[in-house]
């Protein structure tokens, strides 16, 4: 993990990042409120995931990942109320092999938790755009 700046939400999203390596899905579901929003653009219809529940359906699919390497490219974050925005050049290791992409992440948090998620691919493993 590079660029990642020392903060309170750089640490936030070092765990985040460090629960999807581990596959704790449960530490990595109560960074979310229980009401939690998810909007996911990796496929060409964007996706809805509302509560922890349905957010765990999402996070499925990214259990299957064994390696994870997140370079942020651009990161701004608030305080009040707490959001971060980032773009990440990710490279990542499957079943399928090692692939590249670039995504797009934004939160907004309420009471320390991630309230709301929009999870943006924005450059496909193939170099399309997304």
């Amino acid at each position: 993990m590079t660029n990642v700046p020392d903060t309170k939400l750089g640490a936030m999203y070092k765990a985040h990042i460090q629960f999807i390596l581990d596959k704790n899905i449960e530490a990595l579901l109560d960074q979310y409120t229980d009401d939690a929003l998810l909007i996911s653009s990796f496929m060409k219809t964007p996706l809805y995931y509302k509560g922890k529940e349905q957010i765990r359906e999402h996070m499925q699919g990214i259990l299957g990942i064994d390696g994870l390497e997140t370079d942020i490219v651009f990161w701004a974050e608030t305080e009040d109320p707490e959001t971060i925005m980032i773009t990440e050049q990710i490279t990542m290791t499957t079943a399928d092999g090692e692939s590249h992409m670039r995504f797009a992440d934004s939160w907004v948090l309420r009471d320390g938790r991630i309230a709301i998620h929009f999870a943006g691919m924005v450059q496909h493993p193939d170099g399309s755009l997304a």
